[in-house]
C-alpha cells in the first residue's frame, strides 16, 4: 500500500549568517509580516539563531547557519507511516539522508531530497495538524 503525503506546515530557509539581518528586515519590515525571535527555542543543529515568520498558512522559519555560503530551502512532508514513506521514496531514488541535520531525540522522522537536492522532512503529523 502506498503510504500517503501532504505538506506541512513549515518551511526553513537556511541562510548565510551574513544574509540573516537583512532577510528578516525584508519580511519584518518590507513586507509587514509578523516576525517571531524564536533563537532562545530549541533549535536544531548547527542553526545559530532563528526567526519564525507567519507565512499565510505556514510558518517560514529563517535559520542562521554560519558554514553556509547560500540560502537554502527545507520542505516539510507530512505522512501516515514513516517507515514505508522513506522505503516508498528510496525505491523512486529520494534515499534518506539523515546526515543533514540531527533530530531531536525521539523523533519519528528522515530526511530525503527531491530531485533538484531540496531536502525535506517526512514525519508523522503532530496532534492537531
Amino acid at each position: 500500500m502506498t503510504p500517503k503525503f501532504r505538506g506541512g506546515h513549515n518551511i526553513a530557509m537556511k541562510l548565510p549568517k551574513a544574509q540573516f539581518d537583512r532577510t528578516v528586515a525584508f519580511y519584518r519590515d518590507v513586507l509587514g509580516m509578523e516576525v517571531t525571535d524564536s533563537s532562545g527555542e530549541a533549535v536544531a543543529e548547527g542553526v545559530v539563531q532563528s526567526a519564525s515568520v507567519r507565512f499565510g498558512p505556514v510558518t517560514l522559519w529563517l535559520d542562521r547557519v554560519d558554514n553556509y555560503a547560500r540560502a537554502d530551502l527545507w520542505l516539510e512532508l507530512l505522512t501516515d507511516d514513516v517507515d514505508r514513506a522513506t522505503e516508498h521514496l528510496a525505491a523512486y531514488g529520494a534515499p534518506v539522508q539523515d546526515e543533514l541535520e540531527p533530530f531531536p531525540a525521539g523523533m519519528n522522522a528522515h530526511w530525503i531530497s527531491n530531485p533538484v537536492g531540496v531536502p525535506h522532512i517526512v514525519r508523522l503529523p503532530a496532534d492537531g495538524e
